[in-house]
């Protein structure tokens, strides 16, 4: 339905009769004189000309027109499908699936029965209602699927997709389908909360737990250091197993390192086993963690677990100096320590007496103030060890430009303003994963000093400024060469905002440790001066995560250049091997592999610098994920405490088609009308010149008939 009226606006509406009686004046000045016409037509051809005049006065005060038209919104039912390899391994008994064999296949039938029953739920809820359907794992996706192939199981970021996806629409209810194993993400319930509508699980899986021994999670540092013991925790679990004896072994890179023997005493028995071992040489290490089986056991699949341990020979040493407390250095202490590679260490300037920076790989300066400056004068001025500046209120900016020329900050007073971070595309100077790049864009601002700034560096802003709704051209965080040197510039503070930010959204603090992990890896990369490196953004990647690898190649005056193609070759266990070329992003290289095949790989990159062909070797490990194998038993009361909440209810897969009439009786789910209001320029609506048109033209055509032009 479309309905039209006339809003004035600014306007008085006291221009109407105003508009009238011009035309009325007019047509009266026009026919008062004795024409050879009698008094009907005068009449007639009078109120012609005043309705034509009229109108087009009328066009002249500009009113607005007015459209409202409604549409009606049928309720939207939103289908989210479990698609993890949980469902897959550990299924519902009866019809949708039963046992599951020693080997993990199926006894009993297909576990996808359920999906089937899903798709019908479209056809029999009929034209009333929208039914949007989608499968999901770590992410979601569109369409039901029976792959069950995903490594990782997120409910809460599920949901969350699908509420900022349907934000203000007419949802009419959700239906989650999922055993309520989740090893991703925080806990779903949360999430559950912000949707208005009711929310129907259905129960996979079985919560009954059956005869079986697994591994239920492995805690490890995933680097160690070359000489020292390290420590594995093993949290091994037993179901229906009281007075068996649990034999639990570890081999290193397929040599047997410990082996313990460990007795069952309940049919719910959980033990942390701690294992400790010693790098005894550097690179990195596979170390698998297995259970024997026993017998009718439902799954060996989860008896064992491999793990990579990156044995290091040396530490990188990183300096922090600072003029006063800040809960920053908490921050960047946290994210640069989560890294084993590097060593932290913050110092007061004033306690800084007994330091020798020659030790340390990289010197982060704090808002360093002129006192901080004057101090370290040598190392400012004529040392080559890399600098991290981090601006803030009490940093002096004019000691800043004058020791550096990497940027340069022109501000009258010490005024703070609220900029947030805004990736730049062309940056060039290391990678960040998406994901990274995505959060940090979404967190709040940094408070930066008010003024104007400027760059010297091409292609080395990793975050522009951008300040509200505007992304200026300011850099927040820039990296570049500068004397044979490399310096990092972050023109705010205010990381404490971020950690907080990124826990409270994500549950974790990965985006902060990539940043300052791959910041502080490009300010020591070449401290060497190798003329040619290739590195891989981390040495051990996750099974379905892209590859990321870096190169960079120095001429003879130690420039940075991507003038010839730089080739590598990666190859893996079984000798298959997988070619690339590199792309040249700014002066360097990356290049995206892909998702590559689970396994350990050695690289060998080359390429051609006028007669001299420079090789660059390393090793990199695809590890696989065995998250959804650690538990068999399903969380049912997860589900029913999502579906309660929300005034949904639990049901079992056999009777998912009872959802049909649970969702038409719902009084709540109903189609809702939705009023769309739009304003227009009266001289945009076509029909009023017509309308003219017709007027001057009738007018006209009788005066014509009548002999009277």
């Amino acid at each position: 339905m479309l309905l039209f009226s006339i809003s004035w606006g600014t306007i008085s509406g006291w221009w109407a009769p105003v508009c009238l009686l011009l035309g009325m004046l007019y047509a009266w000045l026009l026919y008062r004189q004795p024409v050879n016409l009698s008094d009907k037509f005068r009449y007639v051809l009078a109120a012609l000309r005043a309705l034509a005049v009229f109108f087009i006065a009328f066009l002249l005060v500009s009113p607005l027109v007015r459209s409202v038209s409604y549409k009606p919104g049928k309720p939207l039912i939103l289908i989210a499908q479990d698609n993890s390899e949980s469902i897959k391994l550990f299924k519902t008994p009866g019809k949708s699936g039963g046992q599951v064999s020693p080997t993990g296949g199926d006894l009993e039938g297909a576990p996808s029965q359920f999906v089937d029953d899903l798709a019908k739920l479209k056809q029999q809820l009929g034209d009333g209602y929208e039914v949007h359907e989608f499968n999901f794992g770590h992410d979601l996706g569109n369409g039901l699927s029976k792959s069950f192939n995903a490594k990782q199981t997120n409910i809460a970021n599920a949901l969350h997709q699908l509420n900022d996806r349907y934000v203000n629409q007419n949802i009419g209810a959700v239906i989650l389908a999922t055993d309520g194993l989740y090893n991703q993400g925080s806990d779903p319930q949360y999430e559950a909360r912000n949707f208005k509508s009711n929310i129907f699980t259905i129960a996979l899986g079985d919560t009954i737990p059956r005869r079986d021994l697994l591994i239920g999670n492995v805690n490890y540092n995933k680097t160690a250091f070359l000489g020292n013991d390290f420590e594995i925790e093993v949290l091994a679990e037993a179901w229906q197993s009281k007075g068996e004896t649990m034999h639990l072994t570890v081999t290193e890179d397929g040599r047997q390192v410990n082996s313990q023997l460990i007795a069952i005493n309940t049919d719910a028995f959980k033990k942390v086993v701690t294992i400790k071992l010693n790098a005894d040489k550097k690179g990195i290490h596979r170390f698998n963690i297995n259970i024997v089986p026993v017998k009718n056991e439902l799954s060996v699949q989860n008896n064992s677990e491999v793990i990579y341990v990156e044995v290091l020979d040396v530490k990188q040493k990183i300096l922090l100096l600072y003029d006063g407390p800040h809960p920053d250095i908490t921050v960047i202490r946290q994210a640069i320590e989560s890294n084993k590679n590097y060593e932290f260490k913050a110092s007061l300037v004033a306690d800084m007496g007994a330091i020798k920076l020659n030790d340390y790989s990289v010197v982060i300066l704090y808002q360093p103030s002129s006192t901080t400056f004057n101090a370290l004068k040598e190392l400012v001025t004529k040392s080559k060890t890399p600098l991290l500046y981090m601006m803030g209120a009490q940093a002096d900016i004019i000691d800043f430009n004058a020791r550096q020329k990497l940027t340069r900050i022109l501000a009258s007073r010490q005024e703070m303003q609220e900029v947030f971070a805004q990736p730049v595309p062309d940056f060039s100077s290391f990678t960040l994963s998406d994901s990274t790049l995505q959060k940090i864009s979404r967190m709040p601002p940094l408070l930066a000093p008010f003024g104007t700034y400027s760059a010297s560096v091409a292609n080395g802003v990793l975050f522009k400024q951008r300040i509200g709704s505007i992304t200026t051209s300011y850099p927040l965080l820039l990296f570049g060469d500068e004397g044979g040197r490399r310096i990092g510039v972050l023109t705010g503070e205010g990381l404490w905002r971020w950690q907080l930010a990124e826990y409270q959204a994500y549950g974790n603090h990965h985006a902060l440790e990539e940043l300052f992990s791959q910041g502080v890896q490009y300010l020591t990369a070449n401290a060497n001066r190798q003329r040619f490196r290739a590195y891989p953004s981390k040495n051990i990647f996750d099974e379905g995560e892209n590859v990321l690898l870096n190169a960079e190649l120095y001429n003879d005056a130690l420039e940075l250049i991507n003038t010839p193609d730089v080739k590598i070759d990666l190859k893996n266990a079984d000798n298959k091997n997988y070619s690339f070329l590199f792309t040249r992003n700014g002066q360097s290289y990356q290049l995206d592999a892909g998702a590559l095949p689970v396994g350990e790989y050695t690289y060998t990159a080359n390429t051609q610098l006028g007669n001299r062909r420079l090789t660059a070797t390393g090793q990199l490990t695809v590890k696989p994920l065995n998250l959804e194998i650690r538990q068999s038993a399903a969380d049912h009361q997860l589900l029913r405490n999502i579906a309660r909440q929300s005034g949904g209810e639990m049901l079992p897969p056999s009777q998912i088609s009872k959802l049909v009439d649970l969702i038409r009786k719902n009084d709540n789910i109903k189609t809702l009308v939705y009023e769309d209001t739009h304003y227009s320029d009266i001289i945009d609506v076509k029909w009023v010149f017509f309308l003219i048109l017709a007027l001057l033209g009738a007018e006209w055509f009788l005066r014509k008939r009548e002999g009277e032009v």
